[in-house]
């Protein structure tokens, strides 16, 4: 299979996405899915249209996931490097331990609640089902967190506040929990 159809499936997915490393990407992903429901695959299937229509719909999966999260990631990543153009190293620092400093200033059902949701990534009706509340109260803890942590930071230091949260950065000393 891979031998008789690598070449024309690749040169398929390059004409669509225009990118020789996510056109081999998206081929190799139809093999693997394709090995994977190999036993499921009927006996009289075109393997050459399936192989060609796979292609494809992975192609389609990819832009839409590429769709909708590119400009976001293009604004972040914009305001990233603005803001780590503007500071030094040691001044980021600074920022970082100064929005860590008013997490802990949190009132503590708030600050629980906040760090479930940006540090571990559980969704509100899991922290709700967790603490014994309702979703209502936990998105409460959650506007207010943010809310009180903008009124005492300033803009530079809410731009780390996004950065942080908004992307869930896990880089260097930024995952000691926060």
């Amino acid at each position: 299979m891979v031998e008789t159809f690598h070449s024309g499936l690749c040169a398929h997915a390059y004409g669509l996405t225009g990118d020789y490393d996510l056109a081999e990407d998206i081929v190799q992903n139809v093999y693997i899915k394709i090995w994977r429901k190999r036993k499921n695959l009927k006996d009289n299937i075109n393997l050459k249209s399936y192989l060609y229509k796979s292609v494809y719909n992975s192609f389609i999966d990819q832009y839409r996931k590429m769709r909708h999260t590119l400009p976001i990631e293009k604004t972040h990543l914009k305001a990233l490097r603005a803001l780590v153009h503007e500071e030094s190293e040691n001044s980021l620092e600074r920022l970082i331990t100064l929005v860590r400093k008013e997490i802990e200033n949190l009132p503590p059902k708030c600050r629980e609640v906040f760090l479930m949701s940006k540090t571990e990534g559980l969704t509100n009706n899991e922290i709700a089902e967790y603490l014994n509340i309702t979703t209502k109260s936990v998105e409460g803890h959650i506007t207010k967190a943010f809310t009180l942590l903008r009124k005492h930071l300033d803009d530079k230091s809410s731009t780390v506040l996004f950065l942080l949260f908004g992307l869930r950065l896990k880089e260097g000393g930024m995952d000691d929990g926060y």
